[in-house]
């Protein structure tokens, strides 16, 4: 099955909060304004999806995110033939719905979906703006509000696994990265309402795991699990504990690795 989220425009009264980087708020509402698609790209945990949410909510707006995998087919996005109590009757993917409704349709680390799926992208990431559903013989005009949007880690990115250029240079597209020092340590204060000492002396660690990567990590402390570090250091858990299970483990299964970056840790958090 695929992991299908559908956030409606009446979910979304607890706007969450995203803590804007550079002027991506304004970008994103011009491409929406001229009814174009985005693309994002942009390393894990670094926001991405938080902010899709934010806009959603901004422009109310149902949201329907897709998370994309190796599996995941065109069924799955457009809809299917299914056998109930009177028969057959058709029912629409998470895609054809936002097309159809308006709507923001989310895939997220869509270069994981198989290429033969994306295709179906195209017609409607274009002036077309349309959807044909072969198996109905349908061909869905996009409704006003409809709007698509895509993400991708650049970082794993391979010959196997890269947006084709005739997908890419059909979307606006906005890079993301990690947010800087004092931003990130504002979103670790607003969002788990940990001291700002705490909050500091995390994004200084973060940095300093950050510059690891090219020899020892194949990923970095992303923004998402400071968050997770955060929230558990302001309800009372030890520092070096927190730093280990949020931070150490989740980055690598080598024990000489998770010691080597624990010690990192203990610089900035001596118990």
């Amino acid at each position: 099955m695929t992991a299908i989220n559908i956030q409606t425009a009446q979910q979304a009264e607890q706007s969450s909060f995203y803590q804007e980087q550079h002027n991506e708020i304004s970008l994103f509402q011009y491409a929406y304004q001229h009814q174009l698609p985005v693309l994002i790209k942009g390393p894990t945990g670094c926001g991405k999806t938080r902010f899709i949410t934010h806009m959603a909510e901004t422009l109310n707006k149902p949201l329907y995110t897709v998370a994309c995998h190796d599996d995941l087919t065109a069924a799955d996005l457009v809809g299917r033939h299914l056998i109930g109590p009177d028969g057959t009757y058709w029912q629409d993917g998470p895609l054809t719905k936002a097309v159809r409704e308006g709507g923001i349709c989310y895939l997220d680390e869509v270069v994981e979906a198989r290429k033969d799926t994306t295709v179906v992208l195209h017609p409607l990431a274009d002036d077309r703006r349309v959807l044909p559903l072969e198996r109905t013989g349908e061909l869905i005009e996009a409704h006003p509000d409809f709007m698509l949007v895509v993400s991708y880690n650049p970082g794993y990115q391979n010959l196997l696994k890269g947006m084709k250029p005739s997908t890419r240079q059909r979307f606006v597209a906005m890079r993301f990265d990690y947010p800087e020092s004092k931003i990130e340590q504002d979103i670790l204060i607003k969002e788990t309402g940990v001291e700002p000492y705490l909050a500091a002396t995390l994004v200084e660690l973060a940095q300093a795991l950050r510059k690891l990567e090219q020899n020892d990590l194949d990923e970095v402390a992303s923004t998402r699990l400071l968050i997770y570090a955060a929230k558990m250091m302001s309800s009372g858990m030890k520092p070096l504990d927190v730093c280990r299970c949020c931070l150490a483990e989740p980055l690598s299964d080598d024990p000489q690795t998770i010691n080597a970056l624990m010690d990192v840790a203990r610089i900035y958090f001596d118990e």
